[in-house]
């Protein structure tokens, strides 16, 4: 929104976080890490390649990657950007990775690099001054989508089969209708999710009610669903993370009332087709989110979150501000926010 974007840990390495498994058992929680990166940018892109290897971006055109478990972040970002945010960021792995900057007309670009950032290719520049990207996500290193806010009414959705090279827009009659006010939130890089080879979503608030977006055949077609999430020029769905193409959550809230306590949370069984409110839910607005095997992980400005049983019940385990947290399927996870801040999660 313009205000603003493998395999199952095995059970060794996700029992350790909590030996109880709902709201009241003793848990033993995980930690955030810092590590010092240098800058004082704030970081909503992120992308967790491996416990060693991590790419954020955010203001100012910053760009950083670690290779070493974050003890050193070296400059990385496409030279001359230094008006863009970028807010969103998908690495492959050390050396290749795909950043999205927000912004109306131009300033919504994406750049890919095949050589650990020491040069870029700027494969799209938004033509379109009605249009604004938001976030973007990859089914695999081949296929992704990038999300814009509504343009004429209908969510406005560029596709890419070739990793981010280039780029061709989906037809606007395969979308359903957005709502007056609707748009999505570029709050962590995490307004569209991927799971499988073939389902995506969009996470969507602004309008009367915050909704999901679905397709089954990777962009072709598209449905809608209503979530239990508030929704306000600043409300909404700001995240969403499935598991599997089944199991999925949502999170969001108020960023201009963080600490509202309405639900900001949703969890959905059935491929985001129906959304309910778990028994239990974070306090305040949550911005990012992630899964880590079973648990789930969140985080927002007034702290960070985690789940053990997919979404049904929260404990707070940290209050440092964080905007975004990745996860990678072996569980290595990392966060990123306001003040250069990024962290690895020590558990």
């Amino acid at each position: 929104m313009r205000v603003v974007r493998a395999l199952v840990v095995l059970l060794g390495a996700v029992l350790p976080l909590v030996t109880g498994g709902v709201a009241g058992a003793a848990q033993r929680l995980p930690s955030w890490q810092l590590t010092p990166t240098g800058v004082t940018a704030q970081f909503r892109g992120l992308s967790a390649v491996s416990g060693r290897v991590a790419w954020v971006s955010g203001t100012q055109g910053t760009v950083l990657r670690a290779t070493d478990g974050g003890r050193t972040w070296s400059p990385a970002g496409p030279p001359g950007t230094e008006a863009l945010e970028f807010r969103d960021i998908e690495a492959f792995d050390a050396d290749h990775a795909v950043v999205l900057s927000i912004g109306p007309g131009e300033d919504s670009r994406v750049y890919r690099t095949d050589d650990a950032g020491r040069h870029w290719r700027l494969t799209f520049a938004n033509p379109d001054p009605g249009a604004f990207y938001d976030c973007l996500a990859f089914f695999d290193p081949w296929r992704g989508l990038a999300m814009s806010d509504p343009v004429a009414g209908k969510f406005r959705v560029q596709a890419t089969a070739d990793g981010g090279r280039t780029w061709r827009q989906i037809p606007d009659s395969a979308f359903p209708p957005a709502l007056p006010g609707e748009a999505g939130f570029a709050a962590s890089g995490q307004c569209v999710a991927t799971s499988g080879p073939f389902d995506a979503w969009l996470a969507t608030g602004g309008g009367a009610r915050a909704r999901v977006l679905h397709t089954g055949d990777a962009g072709h077609h598209w449905t809608v669903a209503g979530t239990p999430l508030p929704s306000s020029a600043s409300a909404g769905v700001f995240a969403l993370a499935f598991r599997t193409p089944w199991q999925g959550v949502a999170i969001g809230g108020d960023f201009a009332n963080p600490t509202a306590p309405g639900p900001a949370v949703a969890l959905s069984g059935d491929r985001g087709g129906t959304w309910r409110t778990p028994e239990q839910y974070p306090a305040g607005y949550r911005s990012g989110l992630a899964w880590l095997g079973g648990s789930v992980l969140a985080v927002g400005p007034g702290g960070s979150d985690l789940s053990p049983d997919g979404g049904h019940h929260w404990t707070r385990f940290d209050t440092g501000s964080f905007d975004t947290v990745d996860c990678t399927t072996l569980g290595a996870c990392w966060a990123a926010g306001t003040g250069g801040r990024v962290a690895r999660l020590a558990r």
